[in-house]
């Protein structure tokens, strides 16, 4: 019966997506080759949309007025860590309420000029160290990316800064490629902060000097700083160049491929890396609290020659430009795994519908299996495949030649493409539309509302909307929305979406810990359990392999 008082030409609306100006070209591509159409102020309603993708912070009063179909790519306040000098401060409160041993990954930081002092008595102290050579050090302005204001000196009268920065030990004793500096560009997203749960991405940049590494020339760029938005510019970047090919890029399967050759077992060292990433937003906790939104970080990992991964920083919109084929291999896979990630539903793309039902309460729409991939079939789950039936090829094509300027790169979806997003069967099709709720007459629905509103009731209230009210203590309120990254079957996070596999929690106790409010001092027990872990043989022997490497 409610199969048959559905349109089925409105169960297959497509869902709708919202660029801020800058946002990245490819995020565009991606959202039109999976079928989605982009807002247009002039003809749609202000919330009908599904996701909205900015480079910038949003409001407070945009997190405030989230609806259960909608997405933000930003969380409250995520800059926290992204700023140099607030990373710098979370990690010396971290290092001093949980010990050194934990938190050794990143370089204590001055902050100049606030540290002047402090780190003149560093230096001096190095200087007076017997036997030991003169350290490196490396200045960042706070404010700046890309690569943009470093300077890495030996003498501090070498130290000249005009704006606030930070000043840290320079790692100079990084693992070599050929010769060449490499650090890893490593995408986390983490779905929400309360309760903490964050997945890292399988696949991401190697990113390399395209000049030999050498201390002797500390003013040259190319040869210290891994940046792409430098060494692009590089006389060395287009030339071949033995061992790492032509460009400044590698891909992490082509990485791990390259130790294997050297019999070196890389696994503890995605360990300690995951370990760097949960400690590393550990730090920033609690976060206000806000639904429906996520944050793509970009986590820069530097390895020494001893095989030990080093926190260069943490990237607040890591770049999404496509500079080359590496780029769009890892780059364009990622959004689609992000937007599988996002466990949109059939219901969520009904969004005006969706809002007029729910006046007069709207039923709760099944969440996907715990363990289910996107790729795989869940119940409800909107799909590439289901959305593009739709909508017409000559509807999107030229959308995406808008997308990408130019006819000739424009290309439906692939046979590879659609495997990946494989098609529903009819029962499931006919068992979502059966399980989705009956709109109720308008004449029913104003007459609740009325009886209700007299009560004090707000739309925004009802249980049945589940819809997350803001209150003045924002940082201090519960969701009422129900998370869209838990699974249904044991309201657990999903453990693989695609590439994005989840790193935290990790454990019962942590999973616990992090549940209503977060238990910092439990989690990072819970650490120090899997640290100890860690075999010292295993270690011992991986850094006879990585010798072996850094030889070549």
């Amino acid at each position: 019966m409610m199969a048959d008082d559905y349109d089925t030409r409105e169960i297959w609306r497509p869902l709708v997506f919202r660029l801020h100006e800058n946002a990245p070209a490819v995020v565009r591509e991606v959202l039109l080759e999976r079928g989605w159409t982009e807002f247009d102020k002039e003809e749609q309603d202000d919330a009908d949309w599904n996701l909205y993708w900015r480079n910038s912070p949003f409001r407070m009063t945009d997190h405030h007025s989230i609806k259960p179909w909608q997405r933000l790519n930003h969380y409250p306040e995520a800059v926290r860590i992204t700023r140099k000098d607030y990373l710098a401060r979370h990690l010396k409160r971290m290092r001093g309420s949980y010990g050194s041993a934990l938190y050794e990954f990143s370089p204590v930081a001055f902050i100049m000029p606030n540290d002047y002092i402090k780190f003149l008595s560093e230096y001096s102290k190095e200087g007076q160290s017997v036997g030991r050579r003169s350290s490196y050090w490396i200045c960042k302005p706070v404010g700046l990316s890309r690569g943009r204001g470093i300077l890495i000196f030996q003498d501090i009268k070498d130290l000249v800064y005009d704006c606030t920065v930070i000043v840290q030990k320079y790692i100079s004793n990084p693992l070599l490629i050929s010769g060449y500096k490499l650090d890893l560009r490593l995408y986390v997203c983490v779905t929400s902060f309360c309760p903490l749960t964050i997945y890292t991405y399988e696949e991401g940049l190697v990113r390399f000097a395209t000049e030999k590494f050498d201390l002797g020339s500390l003013d040259n760029v190319y040869a210290h700083l891994t940046n792409t938005s430098i060494n692009k510019y590089g006389a060395s970047y287009e030339k071949y160049k033995e061992g790492i090919g032509c460009g400044s890029k590698w891909t992490f399967s082509k990485f791990r491929s390259y130790l294997q050759i050297f019999g070196v077992d890389d696994m503890l060292l995605w360990q300690k890396i995951n370990n760097i990433v949960i400690l590393t937003l550990l730090a920033v906790t609690p976060l206000p609290v806000a639904s429906n939104c996520f944050e793509l970080f970009g986590f820069d990992i530097l390895i020494d020659e001893k095989f030990k991964p080093w926190l260069l920083e943490v990237n607040y919109n890591p770049a999404l430009r496509l500079d080359c084929s590496t780029d769009d291999t890892v780059k364009r896979k990622l959004l689609h795994d992000i937007v599988e990630l996002l466990n949109y539903r059939q219901i969520d793309a009904f969004r005006q519908n969706q809002v007029a039902r729910t006046k007069a309460g709207r039923r709760r729409v099944p969440w996907s299996a715990a363990g289910e991939s996107a790729t795989r079939e869940a119940p409800g789950l909107l799909t590439c495949q289901k959305v593009a039936k739709c909508i017409s090829a000559s509807s999107v094509q030229p959308a995406l030649q808008a997308a990408r300027g130019s006819t000739g790169k424009v290309a439906t979806l692939s046979k590879k493409t659609a495997k990946a997003y494989p098609r529903k069967t009819l029962t499931s099709q006919m068992r979502e539309r059966m399980n989705m709720p009956k709109p109720p007459s308008p004449e029913k629905a104003e007459a609740k509302n009325k009886q209700l509103q007299g009560a004090g009731y707000s739309p925004h209230k009802s249980d049945q909307l589940n819809h997350w009210l803001p209150t003045p203590d924002f940082c201090k309120c519960k969701l009422t929305t129900r998370p869209y990254f838990l699974s249904d079957k044991d309201q657990r996070p999903i453990p693989r979406v695609g590439d994005f596999v989840l790193i935290f929690p990790f454990n019962e106790a942590a999973f616990q810990a992090s549940k209503d409010g977060t238990d910092v001092k439990s989690i990072i027990k819970e650490i120090n359990k899997l640290v100890s872990k860690q075999l010292p043989s295993k270690e011992q022997n991986t850094k006879k392999r990585v010798g072996c490497l850094t030889s070549v």
